[in-house]
């Protein structure tokens, strides 16, 4: 599938998918001074990039399993949508569930981008019931911790 990008930092911060096999595309930051986000703080963090992503897609941003891992840094809304009729500059908000301040450089991978096709339902009113299943109405953990 091809996506058209439009890089607004410098060449080399369109997506690029790290391994032959990767889902994710890094995305970069995309920023002229370092950010410094405190433990529990939060920053939205722009990445320079546009993205015309084709009817019937949509891209999902999601952490980096390294940042989490090492420095407790995630994304937020995790997956955040791109919807295909959205044009403007993908960003990322990322918080800092760590116990030290993260640092974020210009060109650091800070969240993958995964381009998935979309599914859209036609919602349709039950009139006030719907069918019958084994597991009904339970919810978190009514099947088993």
């Amino acid at each position: 599938m091809k996506i058209q990008v439009v890089a607004e930092c410098t060449p080399g911060f369109e997506p690029v998918y790290a391994s032959e096999h990767a889902a994710g595309a890094d995305l970069r930051a995309c920023i002229e001074d370092e950010l410094v986000l405190a433990p529990g703080s939060r920053q939205m963090v722009p990445t320079g990039v546009r993205l015309a992503i084709p009817e019937g897609y949509e891209g999902q941003v999601r952490p980096r399993s390294g940042l989490a891992a090492k420095f407790g840094l995630t994304v937020l809304n995790a997956p955040g949508t791109i919807d295909s009729d959205y044009r403007g500059e993908v960003a990322v908000v990322l918080i800092n569930l760590g116990d030290e301040a993260a640092r974020i450089r210009r060109g650091d991978r800070v969240a993958q981008i995964v381009i998935t096709p979309v599914c859209r339902a036609d919602f349709q009113a039950a009139g006030g019931s719907l069918s019958e299943t084994g597991r009904g109405a339970g919810g978190f953990g009514s099947t088993g911790v």
